[in-house]
């Protein structure tokens, strides 16, 4: 339900500015196993995601990616500003600034109103 969430989200409004990216992470007991090239396409054809996927990011230790880095820095999160699990959701402002951050478990739709606010 998550990519199909944000697949609405990206779709109602990706012409008002709205960008969804996937960051996708395989630190998380093996969820993403797949090759990149592989994700993309079964997240296609299974949840029938068209927003962009980066290659595969790590999220959390040495090797983590700047953009998170610098997401985790400024949005900590509860007791640690480690990535607790895979689609954790970040809100950015048109700037580039980091508005807010959401729980793995939070469904997309319920972050709608927070991107009206920003768009």
């Amino acid at each position: 339900p998550q990519f199909e969430g944000l697949e609405e989200l990206h779709q109602t409004y990706k012409d008002e500015g709205l960008a969804v990216i996937g960051f996708p992470c395989n630190q998380f007991m093996g969820q993403e196993p797949l090759s990149d090239d592989e994700m993309v396409e079964a997240c296609q054809i299974n949840h029938g995601v068209t927003f962009p996927l980066t290659e595969k990011v790590t999220v959390n230790g040495s090797g983590t990616h700047p953009i998170f880095k610098y997401l985790k820095k400024q949005l900590g999160g509860t007791l640690t500003s480690a990535i607790k699990w895979n689609f954790t959701k970040f809100l950015i402002d048109k700037e580039g600034n980091p508005i807010k951050r959401y729980a793995p478990t939070t469904v997309p739709k319920d972050i709608e109103k927070d991107i009206k606010k920003l768009l």
